[in-house]
């Protein structure tokens, strides 16, 4: 019954709601293609020859004026060099009257154009990898905390004589050149790559010299990099070697391309060195330098050499050292670097 209540009310509601479909009238539109006006007149400000059909301008068709006529009929002359501004040679603090020009301005003394291109690898280091090695290499330090005494690294000399009284201390037992110290990590001295180092060492270079040759082409293929020659410094009778011969050649990469060499050793070069686990966790001059090394058949796994692999004898191919020099301190924080930028490492790591 309720339902049969309800029947009329439904019905009402139905006749009050206009319903919003519209019944569409046939109409045949043509396309606007077929509908197209006449071409508009050619603007006149556009040229209607080309640029390649320009007359070609020779010399007779040129005035030239002699410049010493131009500077006699000159009424006065040109400030002579010495009144020109000239930036100072030397900077000599930041209280001296005159300041140098920032090294931005050209006519600055170290004025360097560029940078012309920013490698991939730099612009993650700035963007990411800074942030992370903070937060990293972060140590809350409660308020009222007293400070560590600092670590006494020279040693005193004992009053067993009196020649030993007001004399300088030692250095560490060992060793002849005390280590940088390590000090936390900040914002302002967070470490970065400096260089990269490339070195290859061929002793059949003494009895044919095309080692050195072929050395080189594959060092300056892969850094873009006139390598120098080396010779050995000490005669070695049991290695064959002589003083001074030619046995091997290095280069030394800076600035961003240090940063592409490196990037390309880390994502074209490391993935295809068969069971490679990584850079031994013993690496390390205590001074923010990682040393790895390249085997022969490891050193054709660059794109420069794998592309024109024929034109080098892969018999004379040799292996070759790597260096990455840092501003790190110590071995730790060129090592944190180092994993945060993508290099591995493996065994036990070496303080």
């Amino acid at each position: 019954m309720a339902a049969i209540r309800e029947m009329p009310r439904a019905s009402r509601q139905l006749l009050v709601n206009r319903s919003l479909w519209r019944p569409c009238t046939t109409n045949f539109q043509r396309c606007a293609s077929t509908d197209a006006a006449a071409p508009a007149a050619v603007m006149s400000e556009i040229e209607q020859d080309s640029g390649l059909v320009a007359p070609i301008v020779s010399r007779d068709g040129i005035k030239l004026t002699d410049p010493r006529k131009r500077a006699s009929r000159r009424n006065f002359e040109l400030p002579h060099e010495r009144y020109r501004y000239h930036a100072p040679k030397y900077y000599r603090g930041p209280l001296h009257p005159v300041q140098p020009p920032p090294a931005s301005d050209p006519i600055a003394r170290n004025f360097s154009p560029g940078p012309f291109n920013l490698p991939r690898l730099k612009q993650t280091f700035h963007s990411t990898i800074n942030s992370d090695i903070i937060t990293l290499m972060y140590q809350h330090v409660p308020p009222g905390t007293p400070e560590a005494p600092e670590r006494i690294r020279l040693r005193e000399w004992d009053d067993s004589s009196p020649y030993m009284k007001n004399r300088p201390r030692r250095g560490p037992r060992g060793k002849s050149v005390l280590p940088p110290i390590e000090k936390n990590i900040t914002w302002q001295n967070i470490p970065e790559v400096k260089a990269i180092h490339m070195a290859m060492y061929m002793p059949q270079a003494r009895k044919n010299p095309d080692h050195i040759i072929v050395g080189q082409s594959v060092l300056q293929s892969i850094t873009g990099i006139r390598p120098t020659v080396t010779k050995t410094k000490h005669s070695v009778s049991q290695w064959s070697i002589v003083k001074g011969d030619n046995t091997g050649v290095k280069v030394s990469v800076y600035g961003n391309q240090a940063y592409e060499l490196l990037d390309k050793m880390i994502h074209l070069v490391f993935p295809k060195i068969k069971d490679w686990k990584g850079v031994k966790g013993t690496s390390g001059d205590h001074t923010g330098n990682i040393s790895w090394g390249f085997e022969p058949q490891d050193v054709q796994n660059f794109p420069e050499v794998e592309a024109n692999f024929a034109l080098y004898p892969s018999k004379m191919v040799s292996g070759c050292r790597v260096t990455l020099e840092t501003t790190a301190k110590s071995n730790r924080h060129a090592r944190i670097l180092c994993m945060c930028l993508g290099i591995p490492f493996d065994g036990k790591l070496v303080e």
